[in-house]
Parts: structure tokens; sequence; C-alpha cells
């Protein structure tokens, strides 16, 4: 049972990769196009900037779904490490129930705003493109992100082993 939940968040997780990549080579490819025109044309592209923000909002939000799965987010851990093992793992649980509860209350508080920007169709001024697109990413990633870290906490507490640690 848990290694068919395994192989289906492998499956997420190179779906977010690949996500991430795909917005990450589009911005650097818009970004050259508009060097290029730039400076041998003398045209830029107007709506380059706005396009390769929200290429960068995808790529991070679909990104950190890996990140919160192999628990590589940033961590003040210097302290930690010098902690006994048993105090060290309530810290590691406790960091990530707290990080549920973030995840919770930014999807959460996400949702009415994006509903609201597709409803009153609210789009970028120099693309021309709708915002609650790139504005759900955040709450899409953050869920993702959520589900995960609940997996992990869950197989970890049901195991004593951290799985995310062999995924990679």
């Amino acid at each position: 049972m848990i290694d068919s939940f395994v192989k289906g968040v492998r499956w997420l997780l190179a779906i977010t990769r690949t996500a991430a990549a795909v917005c990450l080579i589009a911005s650097v490819a818009i970004n050259f196009a508009n060097i290029i025109g730039r400076y041998f044309f003398s045209i830029s592209i107007p709506w380059a900037e706005e396009i390769m923000l929200f290429l960068m909002v995808g790529c991070v939000f679909t990104g950190c779904c890996a990140v919160a799965w192999e628990g590589r987010q940033i961590r003040m851990d210097v302290v930690l490490m010098m902690l006994p093992d048993k105090l060290r793992e309530c810290i590691h649980v406790f960091s990530e129930l707290v990080m549920l509860a973030a995840a919770g209350a930014v999807t959460v508080f996400a949702w009415p705003v994006i509903t609201q920007l597709a409803a009153f169709d609210e789009r970028s001024q120099a693309a021309n493109f709708p915002l609650y697109i790139p504005q759900a990413m955040i709450p899409i990633g953050y869920t993702l992100m959520g589900l995960l870290v609940a997996f992990r906490l869950v197989m970890r507490l049901s195991s004593g082993v951290d799985r995310a640690d062999s995924s990679h």
C-alpha cells in the first residue's frame, strides 16, 4: 500500500519537476529573444517581463514540491544537529506540522482572491494574461507541498524511517 503511494508521489514529482523545468526554459527563451530583439533590432517584447515573472512563479511553486518531499527546505539546523536524536525528531515533526498549517492557511486564504480575479477577468497590463493563472500556482504549490509533507510525516510516524530520503 505504501509502495503504491510512493510510486504515485514519484509520478507527481516527475510532473511537477517537468513543469518547473518547462517554466524555467520558457522564461530563459523569452529573455533571450527579448535581448536579441533589443540589442540587434532595437525592438523589445513589451509583455516579456510580465510573462517571465509569471513563469518564475510557476517554476517556484511547482518546483517546491520536490523540495518539500525531500525535506530540503532551508533550515536553521546548526543547533538542531547538536541535540539528542529524540528531541531532534520531535522538532522535525513539529516543523512539518507547522509547514502543514502554513500550507493550509495559504491555500484557504488564497482561493477567494483567485476566484475574484477569475470572476472579474483581471488581466495583466502588458501581456493581457489572466491573472488568476499565476496566482493559482501559489495555493496549488502549497497544497501539493502540504500533501507531500503530510504523507512523509505519516510514513515517518508509522515506520520510524523517512522514506523521502530514498527517493533521490
